[in-house]
């Protein structure tokens, strides 16, 4: 059993609402009901507290009970509902109805609003809940107040810095969190541990000593019956401007001053205003795109992108994209760092891969016929948490031969307790006001406007002209192998933890 040399257990939150608009919705039911349930189930929730959905439907309490399914029954108590639109008045709706409630259950009129609804409903709802006095913190008798605000947080830099500039009038930075789940998932916070609190690994994070950096975020699946959303937003939009730049971030910030949320972001800032702009075309592009078509995923045969629902025969919505990114400063100068994502990929699973050089032509790199392997460190974020360290060993025999050989440690097989869901840890985070986890203003619009070129490139008429297809069940376009060729490096197989 593996004993945790300090252990900081988080302090209950303070009584209060978790206010769900879309709570009726499938984020609610599948993800953030249940992430409730299970906080309560583990006591990690205050004794009162008071859940309420708010949608269009007319729903009793009762109804919206019997609607939220097994997994979230340890919270069926605290489920209520309030039919409400999203304007001022719908907003004074939701204020009695939690006056109501607080009456009833003794509760103070702490709010947390979740906006698990459309992007184009976020400033709407943030607007009406200020005219009706809903996120005016400490005052008419209300305690804090705080939002958060699910993805997208806009499709462009310029939706983006619009979005900021509408709901900042109405709400301090402090009070919005705009969530990624992927910064809930273990492995990811897992990094950060991994770096800051292992003195050995410190000192040899830098160009001096790696090489290359790959992070993947591969998918098996394809659009799912989502072929209407993906034509508007792609892989670039989907996956890589929010979560794969976030994990960058990580990966290559400099050690915080603290671990308070400011001082985590603001390094995180950091990166995002060091990277070089991308070259988007010629020999040297930084940035490879394509589509799927159809193929054989786990032996079954599977239609092409164009072929799914609502998807035209012509479309040029990419569905795998891969850059080159280099950070201009002096810890990374000289390391490229590889990101790609796509669907219907031969393997499923995000990872990051620590590439490091190749050590000096004495010893055993000297000797004819060896060939070490290089070191690597890759950090399993999904479905498996683990973190394998790649050595050089002798094999065993009277000749000298190195192998690779894996220090692999698994998640599961080290601690009595599954890892906690993304939602979980997030959604206890911004109840206890920490928004370490959660993306901050600067950060959203530095990330939109690094790949703003390309959405730009790819959006012109040139740019639409044709797509390289990769056939579902593969790794991507062949393009992919090259952009990592040209540099004499290719990618790294996913390796799952055993």
């Amino acid at each position: 059993m593996n004993e945790p040399i300090e252990s900081t257990i988080p302090s209950l939150p303070e009584a209060g609402f978790v206010v769900i608009f879309g709570g009726s919705g499938d984020l609610a039911k599948r993800k953030l009901l249940p992430a409730l349930a299970r906080l309560r189930t583990e006591g990690l929730l205050p004794k009162e507290f008071a859940i309420l959905s708010v949608g269009r439907s007319p729903l009793t309490d009762e109804t919206f009970r019997s609607r939220a399914g097994r997994a979230s029954q340890a919270i069926l108590e605290n489920l209520h509902y309030c039919q409400a639109d999203y304007t001022p008045e719908g907003a004074r709706v939701v204020d009695a109805r939690m006056k109501e409630i607080a009456a009833e259950r003794g509760l103070p009129l702490n709010a947390l609003f979740y906006l698990s609804v459309p992007p184009d409903t976020f400033q709407p709802i943030i607007a009406s809940l200020s005219e009706a006095g809903l996120v005016k913190e400490h005052c008419n008798g209300r305690g804090w107040s705080r939002v958060i605000i699910e993805k997208p947080f806009g499709r462009d830099l310029a939706s983006a810095r619009k979005l900021n500039a509408d709901i900042l009038p109405h709400l301090t930075e402090h009070q919005i969190y705009r969530i990624d789940h992927y910064l809930g998932k273990e492995g990811v916070q897992n990094l950060l541990v991994f770096r800051f609190a292992n003195p050995i690994f410190e000192p040899i994070w830098s160009a001096r000593h790696i090489d290359n950096i790959q992070i993947t975020a591969a998918e098996t699946l394809g659009v799912e019956g989502r072929g209407g959303y993906y034509e508007t937003a792609g892989v670039l939009r989907d996956m890589i401007q929010n979560h794969l730049m976030q994990v960058l971030c990580l990966t290559c910030m400099e050690p915080p001053a603290s671990l308070s949320p400011d001082d985590v972001r603001n390094e995180k800032v950091k990166v995002l205003k060091a990277l070089r702009p991308l070259v988007l075309s010629g020999e040297d592009s930084d940035v490879v795109r394509g589509q799927y078509g159809p193929g054989r995923v786990e032996e079954q045969e599977v239609p092409g992108y164009r072929d799914e629902p609502d998807v035209p025969e012509t479309s040029t919505t990419e569905t795998f994209a891969a850059l080159r990114c280099h950070i201009d400063n002096f810890r990374w100068a000289g390391v490229p760092i590889y990101l790609r994502s796509g669907k219907r990929m031969g393997h499923k699973g995000t990872q990051i891969t620590i590439n490091f050089k190749e050590g000096a032509k004495i010893l055993f790199n000297a000797l004819p016929g060896v060939v070490p392997p290089r070191n690597r460190i890759i950090f399993h974020i999904q479905p498996e948490e683990g973190i394998l360290l790649e050595l050089g060993t002798k094999r065993p025999g009277q000749s000298i031969r190195i192998e690779r050989t894996a220090m692999d440690f698994a998640y599961r097989e080290a601690f009595e307790h599954d890892s906690p869901e993304a939602y979980e840890r997030l959604l206890l985070d911004a109840w206890r006001g920490d928004a370490t986890l959660f993306v901050r203003s600067d950060e959203a619009e530095l990330s939109w406007k690094y790949l703003q070129p390309v959405i730009e490139k790819w959006s012109t008429t040139s740019g639409k002209s044709k797509i390289p297809l990769y056939p579902a069940g593969t790794d991507g376009p062949e393009a992919a192998e090259g952009l990592l060729a040209r540099d004499g490096r290719e990618w790294v197989d996913f390796v799952q933890s055993t």
